[in-house]
Parts: structure tokens; C-alpha cells; sequence
């Protein structure tokens, strides 16, 4: 699923500056059905390279839903945009939640209509993303990149002028803020995969049943997505590179509490801050990444930069496991502690050259 997200990211992005964000987002979406359909049959059929291939088109639905928080904020003013990227991030809540209980139902259902019991769940998702498919055809009008277009506030780029010539993403990411938006997303991913991924089996090893485990992502679920909007409004207020510190203070405090978290006390504050850390980034990050950007150079970036945190993500889903065998969760603090680091350098870095800018 990491590899269809990464995979479709800057092609979606592309389409959004060449077609418009609806067709773009439609088309994302309408891979998420396609795929849904593909991992029902291959269950039925038990085909396990089905199931692969389904997973990996259903992936790519999920670029769709992750550019989506851009298409919001790109119609607002910059005043505003930190709140309503915290908005849709919120809106993850809500999936977290019912979640689990379509699964049960779709389950049960599956179960009744005499097919795979499994199959369940890929058939809601595909009536799911098809009523996003839906939604997006039918309501996002006028096209949010012709509106960004036609308004000046939103055609105005870092060097005060109009843009209308789309430059190389190449020349794009020359921009010290592009990068630093990017890496903030990057390596928010990077560690929350890593200590998310394993923990339930760190937890597992020393004993704790399912109920607590199941407290603890809980409690990871909320620093991720519950308190999106508080950090939205952050944003706005104190501006996306201390927000990008704080969230990378967070990181790092996690990465620290992470070989002590044999205690499921320390096991849920770590949780609960590489959750929270993770969602500082990746919002702040996010409006950062819109600063100076045309309306036809975004989708690029955008999706260029969401392709590398689905690589992030991927890497670091792959390597926790390893490290973990290799030396415990102790490993796997010292990596995210690395990781996190590198974030707080290049923060560093970026205001010791503001500082010496304004100085001259």
C-alpha cells in the first residue's frame, strides 16, 4: 500500500497542475475503488499476489486523500491555512474510529451473502471511495486551481511578483523552504513508523495482554490526529518553522523514552509524543510547503514531497524490524533519535542563516 502512495504521489500532483484538483482528486480516488474491487476478488479467489496488486492500486487512493488537505488550504488565505490542513488532518479521527466497526459489519455482512468473510471490508472500501469519488465530481466547483489562478493573494510568490511560468521541480526544491517543509514531513514519518510499527510487539514481549496494547495505539491515535486543529491554529499564530521545532522536540523526547518503555506508563507518553511529534511536522510542514509556491507549481511539489514521506514511511516499516532484532527497542530509540536530529540541525542551521541575513 506504501509503494502504490508513493508511487501515484507526483504523477496525482502533476495532473492537479495540468487538468485541475477534481480531476486529479477523482482520479485518486477512483483507484482506491478499483483496488478495493481487485482485493475482494483475490481473497475470494485466494490469490495472495492478488491481494499484493490490489493493495498496492488501493494505495495509491490514499495520495488522493493526502492532497486533499492542500486543495483545502490553497482557497483560503495564508492567514488561515495552518487551521484548515489541521482540519482535514483531524478528519482523520473519524476514520480511526469507525474503522474497526465497518470492518465488523462488512465482515458479518460478507459472511451472510456466502462469500469470503474478508472480502468484507475491501467491498465497504470500494462503496466508501466511491462516494468520494462522488463528492469530489459533484461539490469541489469551481476548480480550486482556477481559483487560486484568478486570485492575486494566491498568485503572489516569495519574491512578491506573479508567477505564471511553472519552473523545474528541480528549481523548486532549491528553495530553502521547500526543503525543509519536506524533510519536516519526512522524517516526522520516518520516526513515527518506526517506533509505532513495533511497539505492540515490544510490548507483547514483556508481557502486557491485548487490552493494554490496544490503549496504547489508541492513545498514539489521539497525538496523531485528535489535536490536529490545536495545531492548526498554532500555525497560524506562531508560524510553521516553531511549530516544526516543537514537533521535533517531541520526536526526540519519544525517540529518549523509548528503551525505558517496558512501563506502559512510558510506553503510552512515548506513543502519545511521537503521535503528537508526527502531527506537528506533518502540519506545519504541510503550509509550509504552499509559502511561495504558484498555483501550477503546488500539485508538483506537493505530490513530490508526499512521495518521499511514503518512501520514509516504507523505509521505516521495513528497517524497524531488523533493528529491533538486532538490539531491541534500545536500537530503535537511538535510530529515531538519529533521524530527529537531522531534523533539528537543519532547523538550527535555518535560523543561525536568518539571524546573520537580518544582522546584514
Amino acid at each position: 500500500m506504501l509503494f502504490g502512495r508513493a508511487l501515484a504521489a507526483y504523477p496525482i500532483g502533476w495532473l492537479m497542475d495540468a487538468a485541475g484538483r477534481r480531476p486529479a482528486l477523482a482520479l485518486g480516488y477512483f483507484t482506491g475503488v478499483a483496488g478495493a474491487v481487485v482485493g475482494a476478488l483475490s481473497i475470494m479467489g485466494e490469490s495472495y499476489p492478488g491481494l499484493v496488486a490490489g493493495a498496492a492500486i488501493f494505495g495509491m487512493s490514499r495520495t488522493a486523500s493526502d492532497q486533499s488537505r492542500y486543495v483545502a488550504a490553497e482557497v483560503h488565505s495564508p492567514q488561515r491555512r495552518g487551521r484548515i490542513i489541521g482540519r482535514i488532518v483531524f478528519a482523520g479521527t473519524v476514520g480511526s474510529i469507525t474503522g474497526p466497526l465497518i470492518v465488523k459489519a462488512s465482515t458479518s455482512l460478507a459472511e451472510g451473502a456466502g462469500i469470503n468473510e474478508f472480502a468484507g471490508p475491501w467491498l465497504a472500501a470500494a462503496v466508501l471511495v466511491g462516494a468520494a469519488v462522488a463528492l469530489v465530481l459533484t461539490f469541489v466547483r469551481p476548480d480550486p486551481r482556477d481559483m487560486t489562478i484568478a486570485s492575486p493573494l494566491a498568485s503572489v510568490t516569495a519574491g512578491g511578483g506573479l508567477d505564471p511560468d511553472a519552473r523545474p521541480l528541480r528549481e523548486i526544491f532549491r528553495a530553502v523552504n521547500v526543503r525543509v517543509a519536506v524533510l519536516a514531513m519526512l522524517v516526522g514519518q520516518l520516526v513515527m513508523v518506526m517506533v509505532m510499527t513495533i511497539a505492540p510487539v515490544h510490548l507483547h514481549d514483556h508481557g502486557h495482554v491485548p487490552t493494554t496494547i490496544s490503549i496504547a495505539i489508541a492513545v498514539h491515535t489521539v497525538g496523531m490526529f485528535g489535536l490536529a486543529a490545536l495545531t492548526g491554529r498554532l500555525v497560524d499564530r506562531y508560524g510553521q518553522l516553531p511549530v516544526i521545532a516543537l514537533g521535533a522536540a517531541q520526536l526526540i523526547a519519544a525517540s529518549v523514552l523509548t528503551p525505558f518503555s517496558a512501563d506502559l506508563g512510558v510506553m503510552l507518553l512515548a506513543m502519545f509524543l511521537v503521535g503528537y511529534g508526527w502531527n506537528m511536522c506533518f502540519v506545519a510542514g504541510s503550509a509550509l510547503l504552499i509559502v511561495g509556491l504558484s498555483p501550477r507549481e503546488r500539485g508538483r511539489t506537493q505530490g513530490a514531497g508526499d512521495a518521499l514521506a511514503a518512501v520514509a514511511a516504507a523505509t521505516g516499516s521495513l528497517a524497524t524490524g531488523p533493528v529491533f532484532s538486532a538490539g531491541g527497542m534500545n536500537w530503535v530509540g537511538v535510530a529515531a533519535l538519529a533521524g530527529s536530529l537531522v531534523l533539528v540541525t537543519v532547523l538550527a542551521r535555518r535560523g543561525l542563516t536568518r539571524q546573520r541575513a537580518v544582522g546584514a
